[in-house]
């Protein structure tokens, strides 16, 4: 199992986890389904619910980082008709790797937060979609939802209340776009995956136009713990808008990649040393902190700074879903931003011309440059076509494309200019 835990870190989703104890059995020995029973028998309300998750300061996990609590007030509880709920465990966002670590190891915390969610906003009927590519871990998923179905804790009346909700998994199909939530929703339709205009927000109109309300893997599972322990319990496990643990995936040149949570405003020295340090002793060079879609940022600047949302956003970059890419001294930056280049280039969906058009311009323009055909101009036209790209689509996988273009050549111009003016990289060889 990845999920690694440091000195003086008390872990909640993946707290008591070794691997062989992800069944029922084993969560309602470790507490499970105990928020749900005390919702269900002790008469508390949906607003009461709502209010908590408020008062915890939970953010999404998924990316955006919207307050969850906030979100679902948006779901309108006394439409008449069907309402949805759906958790967004399409983890295509290269560098993350935690979501799946929570439904192999801990599906049911998973299924109990969308049951808590699901009594907060009316809603009875509800769907995980699964990354097409991790079949195992689908798998495991449906085996969890049969064991919470055969004890009673989906279904009708759930533990003798008149709360129904029915939970179904719903597998991908491997398209990054379908992490976007408009998509996602047209691909549980049996539609092609393309993003939605917006508005109408799928709290209006979502699964079949109806009201939904979609949140990360992570955000449900941090659910029951916020319920049983209380809001303030879970901020103070963070910081001031920035409420309880979060899991960072953290991989690249590092000795000990994995899974760790760990409260959010822990600086990002700590979470370093728990990843064991730079591999093979060399010097941290760049961190993207969130995923590759963030902005990269400099060495030095992320060993000054704190593992939250404004802590980060301050430093110029974003939390994003938490996947730390840690790179070294040995790594070229043009070669790092023609992989991803390549990976949006790939990946966009072509509904919109400025994404359509505008990653295949920035992988070429980059592929030239790392194979020595660069031009001066090439260094302006990048940062044009990235202007042109942000903010003008109709989804974020633009912003996604253009946001990592920006920042490797804000932070480490000299590189992209050395391998124009002399055709080779700046960055010498090691062996």
């Amino acid at each position: 199992m990845t999920c690694l835990h440091g000195r003086h870190i008390n872990p909640v989703i993946l707290a008591g986890l070794d691997g062989s104890n992800w069944d029922l059995k084993g969560y309602e020995a470790r507490g499970g389904y105990k928020a749900l029973r005390k919702i269900l028998t002790e008469g508390i309300s949906q607003e009461d619910v709502i209010a908590e998750i408020k008062k915890s300061a939970l953010r999404g996990r998924g990316g955006a980082g919207f307050p969850t609590g906030l979100k679902w007030s948006f779901m309108p509880r006394q439409f008449p008709g069907q309402k949805y709920l759906a958790c967004n465990s399409d983890e295509g966002e290269p560098g993350t790797f935690k979501d799946r670590d929570i439904l192999r190891y801990n599906p049911h915390s998973v299924i109990e937060g969308m049951a808590i969610a699901a009594f907060a906003m009316g809603i009875s009927v509800g769907y995980n979609y699964i990354h097409g590519e991790i079949w195992e871990t689908y798998e495991r998923f449906e085996e969890a939802l049969e064991q919470a179905r055969a004890a009673g804790y989906l279904g009708d009346k759930i533990m003798g209340s008149n709360f129904n909700f029915q939970l179904h998994a719903h597998q991908g199909y491997g398209a990054y776009i379908c992490g976007e939530e408009t998509a996602l929703i047209e691909s549980i339709e049996g539609k092609k995956g393309q993003p939605r205009f917006k508005p109408p927000f799928p709290a209006s109109y979502g699964i079949y136009g109806k009201p939904t309300t979609i949140n990360n893997t992570e955000t449900f599972a941090a659910v029951p713990f916020i319920i049983q322990n209380g809001g303030d319990w879970f901020l103070e496990l963070g910081k001031p808008n920035n409420g309880g643990t979060k899991i960072f995936s953290i991989s690249g040149d590092v000795e000990k990649p994995g899974n760790y949570e760990i409260p959010l405003g822990t600086p990002f020295a700590t979470l370093l040393e728990m990843a064991g340090g730079m591999k093979g002793g060399r010097k941290i060079k760049a961190v993207i902190p969130g995923g590759s879609s963030m902005p990269v940022l400099p060495g030095d600047v992320m060993m000054a700074t704190d593992m939250d949302y404004d802590s980060i956003a301050k430093a110029g970059s974003m939390l994003g879903s938490g996947a730390v890419i840690v790179m070294d001294e040995t790594r070229c930056m043009v070669k790092s931003l023609l992989r991803l280049s390549y990976f949006y280039y790939e990946e966009s969906c072509g509904q919109c011309t400025p994404c359509r058009e505008g990653t295949g311009w920035l992988y070429r323009i980059v592929n030239r440059i790392e194979h020595g055909e660069g031009r001066p101009e090439d260094l302006d036209m990048l940062n044009s076509i990235a202007d042109n790209i942000q903010g003008r689509t109709i989804c974020a996988l633009g912003d996604a494309a253009a946001m990592p273009v920006r920042a490797f050549l804000k932070h480490f111009h000299e590189e992209f200019e050395h391998h124009i003016t002399h055709k080779s990289c700046i960055v010498p060889a090691y062996v």
